[in-house]
C-alpha cells in the first residue's frame, strides 16, 4: 500500500493501548474480574455509550449467529475504540479474510466458536499474528491504527501482535475431551466456556448449574489457571459467577442487549399493571 499521508501532524495517539490494557488486566491476577457487555443486533455507537456509562470493560460482538454488514461492524468498533472499550469478535469459522477484516476494523481479540482441537487454535494464532510470527497483511492505515499511519512500522507490528488476544470458544463435547492440548497451545491468551451450548453437548440443555456441567467448567477453569491462561465463561446470574472467581474466573460475557430490553420492558410493564391494579 502507498504510503499517502505518511507525512502528517505529530501525534501521542497509541492505537495499540486499549488492547495492551485490556490483555494486562485479563490475565493478571489482581482485580475484579471484567465484564463485557454482548451485542447480538444492534450495532449502534449508542450502545457502546451506553455499555461505557454502564461500566462495562469491553463489549463482545456476536457474530456467528448474526449477520451483519461490515461496514456497521466497522462503525460500532470505531464507536467503542472512542469510548475507552476493546471489542473482542466471534466469527463464524476458520475465515481468513473474515479474521483479517476484524483485526483491520480495530477489534482486540477474535473469539473461536467450537474449539476443538489446537490445529484450529494454531491456525487462527497464524492469521491473527505479522510476520515472521504468522502470516497476517499489513493495512497500516485503517481502524486498528485509529486511520494515522504509525511513525515506526516495525515498533507498531509487534507491538500489534502483543496487544491481539486470541480467545478459544469451548462448546463441544469433544472441544472438553481435547481440553489440556488447547489450554496448552502456546499464544493462547483467553479461554471461554459456552455453557449453553456446552450444556446441550453434555446432555443437560440450558442447564448452566446442573452438577455435571459444572464440574466439567470447574475443571476447564483450574486447568486454565494452572496454565496461565485467562478463564471466562457466562453464568445464570451473580452468585454462581462470584464462586467462578473465587477459582480464579478472570472475565465474563455477561449479557446481551436483547435480553436487557427484554427484562426491562417486563420489570416496567409488570410495575404499571401491578400499581394499576390496587384499589
Amino acid at each position: 500500500m502507498a504510503k499517502t499521508g505518511k507525512t502528517h501532524r505529530a501525534t501521542t495517539n497509541d492505537p495499540n493501548a486499549l488492547g495492551r490494557e485490556f490483555k494486562r488486566r485479563v490475565k493478571t491476577k489482581r482485580g475484579p474480574a471484567l465484564l463485557g457487555g454482548i451485542v447480538s443486533e444492534m450495532l449502534r455507537p449508542s450502545l457502546a455509550r451506553i455499555y461505557k456509562h454502564a461500566g462495562f470493560d469491553f463489549i463482545y460482538i456476536e457474530t456467528e449467529h448474526m449477520l451483519y454488514n461490515g461496514r456497521d461492524v466497522a462503525d460500532f468498533v470505531l464507536a467503542a475504540r472512542g469510548s475507552g472499550l476493546p471489542v473482542v469478535a466471534k466469527i463464524a469459522d476458520l475465515n481468513r479474510p473474515e479474521v483479517i477484516r476484524l483485526m483491520d476494523c480495530g477489534i482486540v481479540g477474535i473469539q473461536l466458536p467450537r474449539t476443538e482441537t489446537r490445529e484450529q487454535v494454531e491456525q487462527l494464532l497464524d492469521w491473527m499474528r505479522f510476520p515472521p510470527k504468522g502470516s497476517r497483511p499489513g493495512d497500516p492505515v485503517l481502524g486498528a491504527v485509529d486511520y494515522v499511519w504509525p511513525d515506526n512500522d516495525a515498533k507498531w507490528l509487534k507491538d500489534c501482535d502483543d496487544a491481539t488476544m486470541m480467545v478459544a470458544h469451548i462448546e463441544t463435547a469433544l472441544g472438553y475431551e481435547n481440553i489440556e492440548d488447547i489450554v496448552t497451545t502456546p499464544g493462547l491468551d483467553m479461554l471461554y466456556v459456552g455453557p449453553y451450548d456446552f450444556s446441550i453437548s453434555l446432555g443437560h440443555p440450558g442447564q448452566y448449574d446442573h452438577p455435571q456441567v459444572k464440574k466439567a467448567i470447574r475443571r476447564i477453569l483450574d486447568l486454565c489457571v494452572k496454565h496461565g491462561v485467562a478463564f471466562g465463561t457466562t453464568t445464570s446470574g451473580a452468585k454462581p459467577a462470584a464462586q467462578y472467581v473465587k477459582r480464579g474466573c478472570r472475565f465474563f460475557e455477561v449479557i446481551d442487549e436483547l435480553g436487557m430490553i427484554h427484562t426491562m420492558a417486563c420489570q416496567t410493564v409488570d410495575a404499571f399493571q401491578t400499581a394499576m391494579a390496587k384499589k
